[in-house]
């Protein structure tokens, strides 16, 4: 089994925050957690300092490497803070290929 994660806190949201599947929308000063697991990611976000972790809205998605994970984590974060309401972003092209 392979896995690997990253954990961004201080992520503060764009206008349109970030849905999520357990509450919808949520935003302002977050904490982005990405989790890899044999070709999966699953994407969370919670209220930096709160205790709840809630799934981001196209989570988990396929992703075939712990670097194309960490290109996802990436592209999460910007989504996240982009204009619009952030859901879980494609795989960046470059990182879709298996290492």
């Amino acid at each position: 089994m392979s896995w690997a994660s990253w954990t961004t806190p201080g992520v503060y949201s764009g206008h349109g925050g970030v849905l999520t599947d357990e509450v919808g929308v949520v935003s302002g000063d977050l904490t982005v957690h990405t989790t890899w697991v044999d070709g999966e990611a699953a994407v969370t976000v919670q209220y930096t300092g709160a205790a709840d972790w809630f799934t981001m809205s196209g989570s988990p998605a396929p992703c075939p490497s712990e670097t194309a994970s960490r290109d996802l984590h990436d592209a999460v974060i910007e989504a996240v803070r982009g204009p619009t309401t952030a859901t879980v972003p494609p795989l960046p092209q470059a990182s879709a290929e298996i290492d």
